[in-house]
């Protein structure tokens, strides 16, 4: 280990030549090609996109109560607060004869993510030019100017913040958790400005926390206010009050938006009351942490952040250890305890699924950033060569499977393929080959480039790990796109059931799906599915609790259709007539 990481004990000394920033034309292609990769021309896949766009497609196909209440259409249950689904309604409403209803939703989240990725960048840009971060000035001159330092840091943040490889999927679904995700770096932001100028800054920390609350719910946002006031401890009282009045009030007045509709729209009171309980995550989150909580952390936690973590921890042990300041310095306090109360938030969250992971991944990525100049050169060879390694083989891989799925060689992979997609039929595309083609090409040249040079620049270790990211995802969503499609989309199964109704029915019970298979067969059929155990139709994918219902309500069931997609042999789709 000591090989790898400079002494502890010694200054950080860094040249202007080292602190070179990554060419901004570079960056932006980088981050754009990324974010916008798989975000169009595909059905909503199954879960959390699903069930995401179903809601928005509610809203803008549906009247007041649907934007007051976010459900999906045929479930009264309120699925989350509304924020989200606002913007996605809207993006559907207006965008969506333009360019479709389902790339409307979608286009919410790579704007989201490019938000994301802007505010992580100049939230550590501000830090870095602070004076406590500052590298050892030289007796004649040639260290980094603060600019120049911060720019380096912060090119650092953002290739660390795309080298993660956990928010691949999740950042390109039509889900309220990436307006989170917007509002967690939002909140960096206000933060960090708040040091240089607390009126702004804790404007824009406000708004983040209610854009938070409104994304997810208020207990999240409380912790996560909580977290960014005790960050300030060591500041001036002066600062703190100009920061934390303007963060108040304008926390409240975004918070308040959603009860001033209830009241101006005279809302149902029961709506409004099981609105309150979904606002405050009385369902979400459970009362002790269990077992089963850190168990699941402690499994997905290093996968999904890599190469995050490592670098994470890093930071704060040797800025802790070395620092002016140790843990109270700002650059570990404000990221470092907003980080700490995700972790808390995330331990006691009932639903125990990796996405939530996403959340952490800003903050960690800012703290992660102020690591590297710490680096030497064994340890980022070791990163550079495991990410090309890596990151070639994988490309290998799935130029490989494209092949033989295509032309049918190599035999063996080609049977696997159809073993696991059955039905399934390759199609040349000619313009995803191309940009297929173009990405390997600019990987080559990456390789090459990183090979034939020695660049002292400090975030070079990065360069690697981000374009092997973007390489990846790019390739997926191009040579595999439509055989993921077919393997995440409910449309083909849907239509099959369309095709299996009865010739006269009066509407279909659907009280034992789950909301993203609701989702896509209110979308794909348009027929009348519902809640409600007195429709004349069941259909169902848990026949257990479609038979107790019946027992119930004595009722009779027959078995109409049974399906399945073609790519899951667990789940049962079942049509039953009810008498």
């Amino acid at each position: 280990m000591a090989a790898f990481f400079i002494p502890m004990n010694k200054t950080l000394k860094l040249s202007a030549a080292s602190t070179a920033s990554m060419p901004r034309v570079i960056m932006v292609a980088l981050t754009l090609v990324y974010a916008l990769s798989g975000l169009f021309q595909h059905d909503p896949w199954k879960n959390e996109d699903a069930e995401g766009f179903g809601v928005m497609w509610t809203m803008a196909r549906g009247n007041l109560q649907d934007w007051l209440f976010p459900h999906i259409t045929g479930r009264d249950a309120i699925v989350g607060t509304p924020l989200p689904y606002w913007i996605g309604g809207l993006s559907i409403h207006y965008l969506g004869p333009y360019i479709g209803e389902i790339n409307a939703a979608r286009l919410i989240s790579g704007l989201c993510f490019l938000g994301t990725a802007l505010l992580i960048w100049y939230a550590t840009y501000l830090l870095a030019r602070r004076s406590e971060v500052q590298p050892m000035a030289f007796a004649f001159g040639g260290e980094p100017s603060p600019k120049q330092y911060g720019k380096t840091i912060a090119d650092g943040a953002l290739l660390i913040f795309l080298a993660c490889i956990g928010l691949a999927i999740r950042v390109h679904e039509a889900s309220p958790l990436i307006m989170q995700l917007l509002g967690i770096s939002l909140l960096l932001y206000g933060s960090i400005r708040g040091f240089d100028k607390p009126i702004q800054g804790g404007c824009i920390a406000g708004m983040a926390l209610g854009v938070i609350a409104l994304s997810g719910n208020l207990w999240t946002a409380l912790l996560l206010c909580l977290a960014s006031l005790v960050s300030f401890h060591t500041r001036k009282k002066t600062i703190v009050f100009t920061w934390v009045a303007p963060l108040l009030i304008g926390f409240g007045l975004v918070v308040s938006l959603w009860p001033i509709l209830w009241t101006l729209n005279h809302a149902p009171a029961d709506r409004i009351r099981e609105a309150i309980h979904v606002w405050w995550g009385v369902f979400q989150f459970q009362k002790f942490v269990t077992f089963n909580s850190l168990e699941f952390l402690g499994i997905n936690f290093w996968s999904y952040t890599w190469p995050v973590w490592p670098l994470c921890f890093w930071s704060i042990y040797i800025w802790a250890k070395n620092g002016r300041q140790g843990l109270s310095a700002s650059h570990l306090s404000i990221p470092g305890l907003i980080l700490l109360a995700e972790l808390i938030l995330f331990l006691f969250n009932q639903d125990l699924s990796e996405r939530y992971l996403m959340l952490l991944i800003p903050a960690m990525s800012i703290l992660a950033a102020f690591g590297l100049p710490f680096l030497r050169r064994g340890l980022i060879s070791f990163i550079d060569w495991l990410s090309l390694l890596s990151f070639t083989v994988v490309a290998g891989f799935i130029w490989v499977i494209w092949l033989a799925k295509l032309t049918g060689y190599p035999a063996a992979t080609a049977d696997n393929v159809a073993r696991y997609l059955p039905g399934f039929v390759a199609q040349f595309n000619a313009l995803d080959l191309i940009i297929a083609l173009i990405i390997t090409g600019i990987w080559i040249l990456i390789i090459r480039w990183r090979m034939s040079r020695a660049p002292k620049v400090i975030w070079r270790c990065l360069v690697i790990s981000a374009s092997g990211t973007t390489l990846m995802w790019v390739l997926l969503m191009t040579l595999w796109l439509p055989t993921i499609n077919y393997a995440k989309t409910y449309q083909p199964v849907a239509k099959r059931f369309a095709k299996a109704l009865p010739s006269t029915f009066r509407c279909i019970d659907s009280s034992f799906l789950g909301d993203s298979q609701l989702a896509s067969f209110v979308y794909f059929t348009r027929l009348p599915l519902k809640d409600d155990p007195t429709c004349d139709l069941m259909l169902t994918h848990s026949t257990e609790e479609a038979k107790a219902s019946a027992i119930l309500n004595q009722q009779r069931l027959t078995l109409l259709w049974e399906d399945r997609r073609d790519s899951d042999k667990d789940e049962r789709l079942r049509l039953y007539a009810v008498k």
